[in-house]
């Protein structure tokens, strides 16, 4: 175990390389990513994900000191989203994470930045700010994307406050929400989170009862405006032919 770094350090004075790994689901953002990063001397990827399972496999397998993840980033057997993000810190509490995202809702971010996760990046932000994002994270500092800080000023989120009605939802039932407007049923849910569709079933109507929703259709509008959508959510099959109500089996 190599001796902790003070804060002041810099990437190049220290006597190894900060090790990386980048998970993302998009093959070309990955690429991107990957070739932004290849060119900092003092940086060493030790290897790539497309999933949670491969990500959590590589933290296992290999000493790493910064994890630069996607947020919505389907397929896995660990989830994505802040259900993702809470068991990296929990399992490997001594790795940096850095939070990749297409969206932008206030509240996803909030709920990032409750977990602990300071450095977030805007996939809509130019690759260049990720080496500053990477050396943040190595000294314990906050940085956030010009898109990013964008819509923390908007909402006030630095003073714990939003002023949208996502506001009132609990972290669990923000992430069934998200990932229902994305497409996916309620059986799919439940297995990405690994909970029971009975569980996944109360939250949603917990979570409409708190928006002032009734019925499936204005969630999902009501998701879009949010810009709660997941681009990477990728419904299946079940998704596509979802009925207007889908409830847990009985």
């Amino acid at each position: 175990m190599m001796p902790t770094r003070s804060s002041h350090e810099t990437l190049s004075s220290v006597e190894r390389r900060v090790r990386v790994v980048i998970a993302d689901d998009h093959p070309l953002l990955l690429a991107g990513l990957v070739h932004e990063l290849q060119g900092q001397a003092g940086v060493r990827i030790v290897g790539t994900a497309s999933n949670s399972t491969a990500l959590v496999d590589l933290l296992e397998k290999h000493p790493v000191d910064i994890v630069i993840s996607d947020y919505a980033m389907p397929g896995g057997s660990h989830g994505d989203g802040i259900t993702l993000f809470g068991l990296l810190r929990q399992r490997f509490p001594h790795v940096h994470l850095i939070a990749l995202t297409m969206m932008s809702n206030a509240d996803v971010i909030r709920a990032l930045l409750a977990q602990g996760i300071h450095c977030i990046l805007s996939k809509a932000d130019p690759l260049e700010y990720l080496t500053t994002a990477l050396y943040a994270a190595l000294a314990g500092k906050r940085y956030l994307s010009p898109n990013i800080e964008t819509v923390v000023q908007r909402h006030g989120i630095q003073g714990g406050s939003s002023s949208s009605r996502t506001r009132h939802l609990s972290t669990r039932e923000l992430e069934v929400v998200r990932l229902y407007v994305s497409g996916l049923t309620i059986s799919e849910i439940a297995r990405r989170l690994d909970r029971s569709k009975q569980t996944v079933s109360t939250q949603k109507m917990s979570a409409m009862r708190k928006l002032g929703i009734t019925r499936d259709a204005d969630l999902i509008k009501y998701g879009i405006e949010e810009q709660l959508t997941s681009q990477s959510a990728e419904p299946h099959h079940e998704a596509k032919h979802r009925p207007a109500s889908d409830t847990p089996d009985s």
